[in-house]
C-alpha cells in the first residue's frame, strides 16, 4: 500500500473509504469500505432514560478537543474484554495530524481531573465520522456521544457515520444502510459546510428534552 497521508485520507473518506489495522501491534493499515454501513440518525437520536438522569446529575465535565492525543491513546488501549484493537501506531500519528488541521476532533469525560471517557472522530464538510471511543467509568463514553450529537445538530451536520452497527451503538438508533444509500447520504454530506465549537457547549435543556421525547 502506498504510504498514507493526512490529504489522501481526508480523499478517501470523501469516498466512503477509511483506514483499519489488523491489530495494535501491526503497522500496515488496510482500506476498508462496507457493504452496509453503520449510520445513526441526528433526527433519531434516542437517550435512554437511565443515561438521561446520568446526563443530568452532571456527573461528568464534558470538553472537547482538550485532549486528543490522550484520547487516542485511550482508545488503543487493551481492556480485559479487547486485549488488541485495530488502532495502531500509523493510525495514531495520521488522525492527530488530521486534529492538527482541524478535521479530527474529540469529545472527553472528565471527573475530578481524570479522563475517564470519550471519543473522536474526523470531520468533513457537514460529515462527521466516529471512529471509536472508551471508557473507564460507567455511562463516561455515552455522555460524550451525547454531547458529540448535540454539537453536530448545533453545528449544521447532516451525517454521523459509525462505520458499522453494534449492540452499544444501536441503544441509540443506530441504522445500518447499504453502500449505495450511504454514499447518496455521504456526498450530500460533504458537500456542505458544518462547524463544531469546543467553546461553544450545547444547551442542557437539548439534552433533557431529548430524554423526555423517548
Amino acid at each position: 500500500m502506498a504510504r498514507i497521508t493526512p490529504d489522501l485520507l481526508l480523499k478517501a473518506y470523501a469516498i466512503g473509504v477509511f483506514p483499519m489495522a489488523e491489530a495494535r501491534d501491526d503497522p500496515r493499515l488496510h482500506w476498508i469500505e462496507p457493504e452496509a454501513r453503520g449510520v445513526l440518525p441526528l433526527d433519531g437520536f434516542h437517550v435512554p432514560r437511565r443515561l438521561a438522569r446520568t446526563i443530568r446529575s452532571n456527573q461528568f465535565e464534558v470538553k472537547v478537543d482538550h485532549d486528543f492525543a490522550a484520547v487516542i491513546r485511550a482508545c488503543a488501549e487493551a481492556t480485559t474484554g479487547r486485549p488488541s484493537t485495530w488502532i495502531n501506531q500509523p493510525i495514531e500519528a495520521l488522525y492527530t495530524a488530521l486534529h492538527a488541521m482541524g478535521h479530527a476532533h474529540s469529545v472527553e469525560t472528565w471527573r475530578d481531573g481524570r479522563l475517564v471517557g470519550g471519543l473522536y472522530g474526523v470531520a468533513l464538510g457537514a460529515a462527521f465520522f466516529g471512529e471509536s471511543m472508551f471508557s473507564r467509568e460507567r455511562d463516561a463514553s455515552k455522555v460524550a456521544l451525547v454531547h458529540l450529537v448535540e454539537r453536530l445538530r448545533a453545528g449544521g451536520f447532516r451525517l454521523l457515520d459509525t462505520q458499522f452497527v453494534t449492540h452499544h451503538l444501536a441503544q441509540f438508533g443506530t441504522i445500518e444502510v447499504p453502500r449505495a444509500e450511504y454514499r447518496r447520504l455521504l456526498s450530500d454530506a460533504v458537500s456542505r459546510q458544518a462547524a463544531i465549537h469546543p467553546d461553544r457547549p450545547p444547551k442542557l435543556p437539548d439534552f433533557l428534552g431529548v430524554a423526555r421525547a423517548k
